[in-house]
Protein backbone atom coordinates (compact mmCIF):
# COMPACT_ATOMS: atom_id res chain seq x y z
CA UNK A 1 0.00 0.00 0.00
CA UNK A 2 0.86 3.38 -0.43
CA UNK A 3 1.36 6.25 2.12
CA UNK A 4 2.13 9.33 -0.10
CA UNK A 5 2.39 12.24 1.74
CA UNK A 6 3.48 10.66 4.99
CA UNK A 7 6.32 8.38 3.25
CA UNK A 8 7.62 12.37 2.06
CA UNK A 9 7.24 13.64 5.66
CA UNK A 10 9.75 10.10 6.73
CA UNK A 11 11.94 11.46 4.33
CA UNK A 12 12.13 15.15 5.29
CA UNK A 13 12.89 13.73 8.81
CA UNK A 14 15.74 11.68 7.61
CA UNK A 15 17.27 14.92 5.88
CA UNK A 16 17.04 17.74 8.50
CA UNK A 17 19.25 16.54 12.28
CA UNK A 18 16.54 15.88 15.26
CA UNK A 19 18.87 16.07 18.42
CA UNK A 20 21.35 14.58 15.73
CA UNK A 21 18.49 11.80 15.51
CA UNK A 22 16.58 12.86 12.50
CA UNK A 23 17.84 9.86 10.04
CA UNK A 24 17.18 7.28 13.07
CA UNK A 25 13.46 8.33 13.15
CA UNK A 26 12.84 8.32 9.33
CA UNK A 27 14.06 4.49 9.70
CA UNK A 28 12.30 4.14 12.43
CA UNK A 29 9.08 5.31 11.78
CA UNK A 30 9.74 3.71 7.65
CA UNK A 31 9.67 0.53 9.81
CA UNK A 32 6.53 1.09 11.81
CA UNK A 33 4.19 2.38 9.15
CA UNK A 34 5.18 -1.31 7.04
CA UNK A 35 2.38 -4.05 6.62
CA UNK A 36 4.71 -7.12 7.81
CA UNK A 37 3.64 -10.80 6.02
CA UNK A 38 4.52 -13.63 7.79
CA UNK A 39 4.70 -16.91 5.55
CA UNK A 40 2.91 -20.01 6.76
CA UNK A 41 2.86 -23.86 5.12
CA UNK A 42 -0.91 -24.77 5.52
CA UNK A 43 -1.52 -28.14 4.09
CA UNK A 44 1.35 -27.79 1.29
CA UNK A 45 0.50 -24.25 0.19
CA UNK A 46 2.46 -21.02 1.33
CA UNK A 47 -0.52 -18.45 2.86
CA UNK A 48 0.53 -15.23 3.75
CA UNK A 49 -1.03 -13.64 6.51
CA UNK A 50 -0.52 -9.84 7.73
CA UNK A 51 0.41 -8.87 11.00
CA UNK A 52 -2.96 -6.65 11.10
CA UNK A 53 -5.00 -10.02 10.77
CA UNK A 54 -2.97 -11.45 13.39
CA UNK A 55 -3.73 -9.38 15.97
CA UNK A 56 -6.98 -9.07 14.58
CA UNK A 57 -7.39 -12.66 15.63
CA UNK A 58 -5.89 -11.92 19.05
CA UNK A 59 -8.38 -9.28 19.17
CA UNK A 60 -11.27 -11.45 18.78
CA UNK A 61 -10.09 -13.99 20.97
CA UNK A 62 -9.74 -11.88 23.59
CA UNK A 63 -13.27 -10.73 23.32
CA UNK A 64 -14.61 -14.25 23.00
CA UNK A 65 -12.80 -15.46 26.79
CA UNK A 66 -14.02 -12.03 27.94
CA UNK A 67 -17.65 -12.47 27.01
CA UNK A 68 -17.51 -15.68 27.94
CA UNK A 69 -16.44 -15.05 31.53
CA UNK A 70 -18.32 -12.18 32.34
CA UNK A 71 -21.08 -14.31 31.04
CA UNK A 72 -21.18 -17.40 33.01
CA UNK A 73 -24.06 -18.68 35.33
CA UNK A 74 -25.95 -15.37 34.96
CA UNK A 75 -28.06 -14.81 37.84
CA UNK A 76 -31.69 -12.83 38.13
CA UNK A 77 -30.15 -10.14 40.08
CA UNK A 78 -26.80 -9.23 38.61
CA UNK A 79 -23.61 -9.15 40.73
CA UNK A 80 -19.56 -9.04 40.31
CA UNK A 81 -18.80 -9.56 36.61
CA UNK A 82 -22.33 -9.94 35.42
CA UNK A 83 -23.16 -6.26 36.60
CA UNK A 84 -20.47 -5.05 34.02
CA UNK A 85 -21.54 -7.35 31.32
CA UNK A 86 -25.21 -5.99 31.42
CA UNK A 87 -23.95 -2.08 31.84
CA UNK A 88 -22.49 -2.64 28.12
CA UNK A 89 -25.46 -4.19 26.83
CA UNK A 90 -27.77 -1.32 28.91
CA UNK A 91 -25.22 1.51 27.32
CA UNK A 92 -26.07 -0.29 23.99
CA UNK A 93 -29.78 -0.22 24.48
CA UNK A 94 -30.06 2.81 25.17
CA UNK A 95 -27.08 4.31 22.57
CA UNK A 96 -29.27 2.27 19.62
CA UNK A 97 -32.64 3.60 21.19
CA UNK A 98 -31.63 7.33 21.18
CA UNK A 99 -29.92 7.00 17.79
CA UNK A 100 -32.38 4.38 16.07
CA UNK A 101 -35.49 4.24 17.40
CA UNK A 102 -38.15 1.45 18.13
CA UNK A 103 -36.15 -0.68 15.61
CA UNK A 104 -32.93 -0.63 17.70
CA UNK A 105 -33.18 -4.08 19.33
CA UNK A 106 -32.84 -5.63 15.99
CA UNK A 107 -29.23 -3.63 15.26
CA UNK A 108 -27.37 -3.00 18.58
CA UNK A 109 -25.58 -6.53 19.10
CA UNK A 110 -23.81 -5.31 15.83
CA UNK A 111 -22.80 -1.95 16.95
CA UNK A 112 -22.07 -2.86 20.28
CA UNK A 113 -19.83 -5.92 18.63
CA UNK A 114 -17.92 -3.43 16.11
CA UNK A 115 -17.47 -0.82 19.09
CA UNK A 116 -16.01 -3.43 21.56
CA UNK A 117 -13.70 -4.55 18.45
CA UNK A 118 -12.85 -1.25 16.81
CA UNK A 119 -11.93 0.12 20.31
CA UNK A 120 -9.98 -2.53 21.17
CA UNK A 121 -8.61 -2.46 17.78
CA UNK A 122 -7.55 1.42 17.99
CA UNK A 123 -5.76 1.24 21.53
CA UNK A 124 -3.98 -2.13 20.75
CA UNK A 125 -0.71 -0.20 21.36
CA UNK A 126 -0.38 0.23 25.04
CA UNK A 127 -0.01 -3.78 25.17
CA UNK A 128 3.40 -3.68 23.45
CA UNK A 129 4.80 -3.50 26.88
CA UNK A 130 4.34 -7.29 26.81
CA UNK A 131 7.24 -8.93 25.13
CA UNK A 132 7.24 -10.37 21.57
CA UNK A 133 8.20 -14.12 20.78
CA UNK A 134 11.64 -11.97 19.35
CA UNK A 135 12.26 -10.18 23.12
CA UNK A 136 10.91 -13.80 24.97
CA UNK A 137 13.36 -15.52 23.26
CA UNK A 138 16.43 -13.12 24.03
CA UNK A 139 15.21 -13.33 27.75
CA UNK A 140 14.72 -17.17 28.07
CA UNK A 141 16.84 -18.79 25.14
CA UNK A 142 14.39 -21.34 24.66
CA UNK A 143 13.99 -22.52 21.05
CA UNK A 144 10.06 -22.66 21.06
CA UNK A 145 9.75 -18.63 20.53
CA UNK A 146 11.91 -18.39 18.11
CA UNK A 147 9.61 -20.43 16.00
CA UNK A 148 6.79 -18.40 16.85
CA UNK A 149 6.21 -14.89 14.50
CA UNK A 150 7.12 -11.60 16.01
CA UNK A 151 4.13 -9.77 16.06
CA UNK A 152 4.18 -6.49 17.29
CA UNK A 153 0.90 -4.65 19.00
CA UNK A 154 0.28 -2.05 16.41
CA UNK A 155 -3.40 -0.83 15.73
CA UNK A 156 -4.58 -2.97 12.60
CA UNK A 157 -6.77 -0.31 11.69
CA UNK A 158 -3.65 1.83 10.54
CA UNK A 159 -3.80 -0.74 8.18
CA UNK A 160 -6.35 0.65 4.96
CA UNK A 161 -7.37 -2.79 4.34
CA UNK A 162 -8.92 -3.17 7.50
CA UNK A 163 -10.84 0.04 7.43
CA UNK A 164 -11.86 -0.59 4.32
CA UNK A 165 -13.31 -3.93 5.13
CA UNK A 166 -15.31 -2.55 8.24
CA UNK A 167 -16.70 0.37 6.01
CA UNK A 168 -17.67 -2.11 3.01
CA UNK A 169 -19.62 -4.57 5.94
CA UNK A 170 -21.43 -1.67 7.42
CA UNK A 171 -23.09 -0.19 4.19
CA UNK A 172 -23.85 -3.97 3.08
CA UNK A 173 -25.31 -3.93 6.91
CA UNK A 174 -26.90 -0.82 6.52
CA UNK A 175 -28.75 -2.19 3.16
CA UNK A 176 -29.98 -5.62 4.85
CA UNK A 177 -31.17 -3.12 7.65
CA UNK A 178 -33.44 -0.94 4.91
CA UNK A 179 -34.61 -3.84 3.37
CA UNK A 180 -35.57 -5.97 6.25
CA UNK A 181 -37.64 -3.26 8.06
CA UNK A 182 -39.40 -2.00 4.86
CA UNK A 183 -39.35 -5.05 2.90
CA UNK A 184 -37.26 -4.55 -0.66
CA UNK A 185 -40.61 -2.50 -2.65
CA UNK A 186 -40.37 -0.16 0.61
CA UNK A 187 -36.87 0.81 -0.04
CA UNK A 188 -36.48 0.88 -3.39
CA UNK A 189 -39.34 3.60 -2.96
CA UNK A 190 -37.04 5.08 -0.28
CA UNK A 191 -34.38 6.17 -3.53
CA UNK A 192 -37.46 8.21 -4.60
CA UNK A 193 -38.48 9.99 -1.32
CA UNK A 194 -39.29 13.14 -1.45
CA UNK A 195 -38.68 13.21 -5.43
CA UNK A 196 -37.59 11.12 -8.10
CA UNK A 197 -34.97 13.41 -8.95
CA UNK A 198 -33.07 12.75 -5.51
CA UNK A 199 -32.46 8.81 -6.61
CA UNK A 200 -28.66 9.72 -8.18
CA UNK A 201 -27.68 11.08 -5.18
CA UNK A 202 -29.58 8.44 -2.68
CA UNK A 203 -27.44 5.88 -5.12
CA UNK A 204 -24.53 7.39 -5.07
CA UNK A 205 -24.38 7.92 -1.09
CA UNK A 206 -23.61 3.88 -0.64
CA UNK A 207 -20.41 4.31 -2.59
CA UNK A 208 -19.40 7.74 -0.64
CA UNK A 209 -20.45 6.69 2.82
CA UNK A 210 -18.12 3.66 3.15
CA UNK A 211 -15.30 5.85 1.88
CA UNK A 212 -16.24 8.26 4.47
CA UNK A 213 -16.29 5.79 6.83
CA UNK A 214 -13.19 4.50 6.01
CA UNK A 215 -10.51 7.14 5.17
CA UNK A 216 -11.74 8.85 8.60
CA UNK A 217 -11.06 6.04 10.95
CA UNK A 218 -7.74 5.01 8.95
CA UNK A 219 -6.48 8.95 8.40
CA UNK A 220 -7.30 9.60 12.47
CA UNK A 221 -5.34 6.28 13.57
CA UNK A 222 -2.55 6.33 11.40
CA UNK A 223 -1.77 9.96 12.26
CA UNK A 224 -2.27 9.40 16.24
CA UNK A 225 0.24 6.40 15.22
CA UNK A 226 3.16 8.36 13.68
CA UNK A 227 2.95 11.18 16.30
CA UNK A 228 3.82 8.76 19.36
CA UNK A 229 6.23 6.73 16.66
CA UNK A 230 7.88 10.09 16.72
CA UNK A 231 7.40 10.28 20.24
CA UNK A 232 9.10 7.03 21.27
CA UNK A 233 11.97 8.18 18.85
CA UNK A 234 12.81 11.56 20.24
CA UNK A 235 11.89 11.47 23.41
CA UNK A 236 11.82 7.84 24.60
CA UNK A 237 12.37 8.04 28.56
CA UNK A 238 10.18 11.40 29.38
CA UNK A 239 6.55 12.53 26.81
CA UNK A 240 5.47 9.07 25.47
CA UNK A 241 3.27 7.60 28.27
CA UNK A 242 1.38 10.89 28.96
CA UNK A 243 1.22 11.74 25.65
CA UNK A 244 -0.18 7.89 24.86
CA UNK A 245 -3.17 8.28 27.46
CA UNK A 246 -4.67 11.30 24.35
CA UNK A 247 -3.20 9.62 21.29
CA UNK A 248 -3.61 5.96 22.16
CA UNK A 249 -6.54 5.30 25.01
CA UNK A 250 -8.78 8.55 24.11
CA UNK A 251 -8.39 9.12 20.59
CA UNK A 252 -8.70 5.49 20.27
CA UNK A 253 -12.16 5.19 21.77
CA UNK A 254 -13.32 8.41 20.55
CA UNK A 255 -12.87 7.03 17.13
CA UNK A 256 -14.21 3.63 17.27
CA UNK A 257 -17.36 5.50 18.81
CA UNK A 258 -17.38 8.20 15.88
CA UNK A 259 -17.72 5.10 13.70
CA UNK A 260 -20.18 3.63 15.52
CA UNK A 261 -22.20 6.79 15.51
CA UNK A 262 -22.28 6.91 11.89
CA UNK A 263 -23.08 3.87 11.37
CA UNK A 264 -26.25 4.26 13.46
CA UNK A 265 -27.35 7.66 11.92
CA UNK A 266 -26.86 5.69 8.50
CA UNK A 267 -28.93 2.59 10.21
CA UNK A 268 -31.85 5.41 11.43
CA UNK A 269 -31.59 7.17 8.00
CA UNK A 270 -32.24 3.60 6.21
CA UNK A 271 -34.82 2.53 8.00
CA UNK A 272 -37.08 5.41 8.75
Amino acid sequence: MHYGRVYHYIERINELSFFGEGEFMGEELSKALEIHKFTWNLFGHEVQVSESIIVMWIIMAFLIITAYVLTRNLQTVPKGKQIIAEAFVEFMNNFGKTNIGHHYKLFTPYLGTVLLFLGMANIISIFNIIPNPEQLYEITGLGFFEKLPAIHMRPPTKDINITASFAIITILFVLFAGIRVKKLSGWLKSFADPMPIMIPFKILDYFIRPMSLCFRLFGNILGAYIIMELANAAFAFAFPAALSIYFDLFDGGLQAYIFVFLTSMYLAEAIE
